[in-house]
């Protein structure tokens, strides 16, 4: 049985990370209005948020949710539209959990909040061998839990802290391992057709986040539910999108506008694009896939 370690708490007046400095208060400036252009981009190209909307921004007390509600919050202030923002955190009962740290900092900004408990931990470990990636398991039993109270409390969107770099891992994660072409969307409806799931941080780089959560001191709670386990299939694609930054910068940049770009009649999935038709004659009958198969009804010796 996996045990979980003692989680580390950053606390609020110490940097996010001890890695880097803290960047020099103009530059966090330039920074924040970066994010905030992006997630207001993000918001308008895709209609992520409409008037009277109720929005639910899952809080996990890692640097991307900070971040996302951080900048969603600026934006309130300013944007076209009224909408309210409730921070909701789900308390998995994972052993040492620092429970306090995360109601202390939303009622430090004022921020409205809720605490769902949820024993996920125990299932978790339950259920899954030793070994064994945990982290499919723990995710359908978080959302779960979320949509439940979404749809309990009137939520008209769950807000996720998914950002770009994200975003193109799982389109690779697809291509490599599923083969299929397929990603995170910025927004989608659920699968029951209830909710509405938004990731404002569609264009934001995680190195962005990082060096805001640095410069903003969120107290971070690393995920320590199964000794900071990493997915394999994950990691490796992670691996690879950092080395092709080093060596082309502004690569991952390139696939993430990309993946706004699609031709379907440049790809190959006839579902999607009525090859059939194209450049067809009129009199001519449609291709019968079954016949071709057959191979030449004429030819006596096959």
């Amino acid at each position: 049985m996996s045990t979980a370690l003692p989680v580390p708490v950053l606390p609020l007046s110490a940097p996010a990370s001890r890695s880097h400095a803290r960047p020099p208060a103009h530059e966090a400036g330039r920074l924040a209005r970066r994010l905030r252009h992006q997630v207001g981009r993000a918001i308008a190209d895709f209609g992520m948020i409409e008037d009277g909307d109720r929005v639910m921004v899952c809080l996990s007390g890692g640097k991307d949710s900070y971040t996302m509600l951080d900048i969603l919050l600026q934006l309130q202030s300013r944007a076209p539209v009224k909408f309210e923002l409730v921070a909701v955190n789900l308390d998995q009962k994972q052993p040492d959990f620092p429970a306090h740290v995360l109601p202390q900092y939303l009622e430090s900004i004022g921020v409205q909040y809720t605490i769902l408990e949820q024993d996920t931990y125990s299932v978790v470990t339950r259920v899954v061998p030793e070994g064994k990636t945990m982290c499919s398991l723990c995710s359908r039993l978080r959302r779960g839990a979320l949509y439940t109270h979404a749809e309990q409390q009137g939520f008209t969107k769950i807000a996720l802290g998914h950002h770009r770099d994200d975003l193109v891992a799982t389109f690779f994660l697809n291509l490599f391992f599923h083969a299929k072409l397929s990603g995170m969307p910025p927004k989608l409806l659920s699968d029951d057709g209830k909710h509405v799931v938004i990731r404002p941080l569609a264009y934001v780089r995680e190195e962005d986040i990082a060096a805001y959560a640095q410069a903003r001191q969120f107290p971070i709670i690393p995920c320590n539910l199964c000794g900071s386990q990493e997915n394999l299939q994950r990691k490796q694609v992670m691996k690879m999108m950092d080395a092709w930054e080093r060596e082309s910068p502004g690569r991952i940049e390139t696939i993430s506008r990309a993946l706004g770009d699609i031709r379907p009649s440049q790809l190959s999935d006839p579902a999607l694009f009525d090859f059939l038709s194209l450049g067809a004659r009129g009199d001519a009958p449609l291709s019968d896939t079954g016949a071709w198969l057959a191979g030449d009804p004429g030819d006596s010796n096959g």
